[in-house]
């Protein structure tokens, strides 16, 4: 059965964004999913939750019926930067994928304070924003809440 695709960009008849929140394959947890959905419907647009223990293939073929407006990578055991790294790479790699918006956020290194900043090579890599939780879980809150209000919903 095909699917149908609606285009990129199209928002519901109240002006809501969709976004496709994931983690990383290796990253069980659930929690962080449920309070950035909660928060994302609170600003008032729609998610599409794949939950815990994401497969990249998921990502890449929900991301193709979806139509997101952005896909959040949501991490919590810390290994955003590399598991979030092979994320970004196949998402970058499929034409058709190669400029949604895609930004990733929470605890992104291992070795916590002693961790060199992932940001710039997550950016260099192809996300359009990074949010470590590392410091700050409200400062990197604070930041997704700009990205979405100054990149996305500009965008209307």
């Amino acid at each position: 059965m095909k699917v149908a695709r609606s285009p990129r960009g199209e928002r519901t008849r109240d002006g809501q964004l969709t976004f496709l929140l994931c983690t990383v394959p290796s990253d069980s947890h659930m929690w962080n999913l449920v309070a950035l959905q909660l928060l994302i419907e609170e600003m008032g647009h729609r998610v599409v939750n794949l939950g815990a223990c994401t497969a990249v293939p998921l990502v890449i073929e929900t991301s193709r019926v979806e139509r997101p407006h952005c896909v959040v990578v949501s991490t919590v055991n810390g290994l955003g930067c590399i598991d979030g790294a092979g994320l970004i790479t196949a998402l970058r790699a499929e034409p058709d994928l190669a400029a949604l918006p895609v930004v990733i956020g929470g605890k992104l290194g291992l070795r916590g304070r002693g961790d060199t900043d992932p940001t710039a090579e997550l950016c260099r890599l192809g996300y359009d924003g990074v949010f470590p939780a590392d410091e700050s879980a409200e400062q990197a809150l604070a930041g997704f809440r700009g990205f979405v209000a100054t990149t996305l919903e500009r965008a209307r």
